[in-house]
């Protein structure tokens, strides 16, 4: 049985995992440039700081990532027992990972509180996403530690606890949300389809970082060479580009099945107004679905079309109707 030289027992997943991760930057990249030319002027400063905060994070964890790839494999070419070993740049992967993987749960740990309410939950979540960011850090200690690759099994429960806390807390995030918008339907087509569209955006994000996680958790623990490498330097990447993708479909929502229910309230000489708020927070109207009002005015009876006015109005808690007559006429 021919033995692995050591390029190829740690350098080979890091060399596939370095190529995700570059391309996973690219899209990070291109999230954050649609986000700062849509919402830069529309969001709070906190998110903002939070959106360069995570893009910074990620530049810096592909400058040191590729660092790391040149050194060991062009100035270090041949030389086997560097090779073999860690570096202080290579820790640097799980502690940038852990820290933007555990930020960006955190955030999600704020959305949960304000639309559900539900502040135990949300400690819940942060609790985890800290242990994640602790962890992270933990685990580049002990790569100083425990240098060479072949042994890195020996801190395995800082491990498990990073990346099982870290899907642990996508399931409470994806689950929660999940489960109060699909009890916060409210009977228009509409409205629905777009809660519909969250919902699936929300699986499909918590679902992409959950399974790599606990793969790269699987692998770690049952394959002695290092392939979990592969999977880890990514990992950072995949809950930015969650978070990014989350934050932009925002505009999307504004301008589907803006037409379905147009046809429906067609009638002549009537002008109708329609304004229908879904409130998704049960404390703050933080978050909402909010379908656009659309007016149809018969061009045939222009005299009819201005003499009845309609007027509905829900910020109040109910409808409120008002009919305004005036008199066209001369005596």
């Amino acid at each position: 049985m021919s033995t692995l030289n050591p390029a190829e027992v740690a350098h080979g997943p890091m060399l596939l995992g370095t190529f995700f991760n570059i391309l996973l930057y690219g899209i990070s990249i291109t999230q954050t440039y649609i986000y700062w030319n849509t919402y830069r002027l529309k969001d709070r400063m906190l998110i903002r700081c939070f959106v360069l905060f995570l893009f910074l994070g990620d530049t810096l964890h592909t400058i040191f990532t590729m660092a790391y790839m040149y050194i060991s494999l062009i100035k270090h070419f041949g030389d086997n027992e560097y090779l073999a070993t860690a570096t202080w740049i290579f820790s640097t992967d799980p502690a940038l990972a852990g820290i933007i993987g555990g930020s960006v749960q955190m955030f999600f740990a704020w959305r949960v509180k304000l639309l559900t309410g539900n502040i135990w939950l949300a400690l819940i979540i942060a609790t985890f996403s800290v242990a994640t960011v602790l962890c992270g850090i933990a685990t580049a200690i002990g790569c100083g530690i425990v240098m060479y690759f072949v042994d890195f099994q020996k801190f395995s429960v800082v491990v498990i606890i990073w990346l099982a806390g870290s899907a642990l807390s996508d399931i409470l995030i994806t689950g929660s949300l999940v489960y109060h918008l699909r009890h916060h339907k409210t009977g228009f087509k509409s409205t629905d389809s777009r809660v519909d569209k969250i919902i699936r955006l929300t699986v499909q994000t918590g679902l992409i970082t959950c399974v790599w996680a606990l793969a790269d958790l699987l692998v770690y623990l049952l394959d002695a060479v290092p392939w979990h490498l592969m999977l880890n330097f990514p990992l950072s990447k995949l809950y930015t580009n969650s978070l990014m993708s989350s934050l932009n479909s925002r505009k999307g929502w504004n301008y589907s099945d803006s037409n379905q229910d147009t046809s429906q309230h067609v009638s002549t000489g009537e002008r109708v107004t329609r304004r229908d708020v879904v409130n998704l927070s049960a404390t703050r109207p933080e978050v909402f679905v909010q379908v656009e009002s659309h007016e149809m005015v018969d061009q045939t009876d222009t005299k009819r079309a201005f003499s009845d006015t309609y007027a509905v109005d829900d910020t109040r808690g109910g409808w409120q109707d008002s009919v305004q007559k005036k008199s066209m006429g001369a005596a």
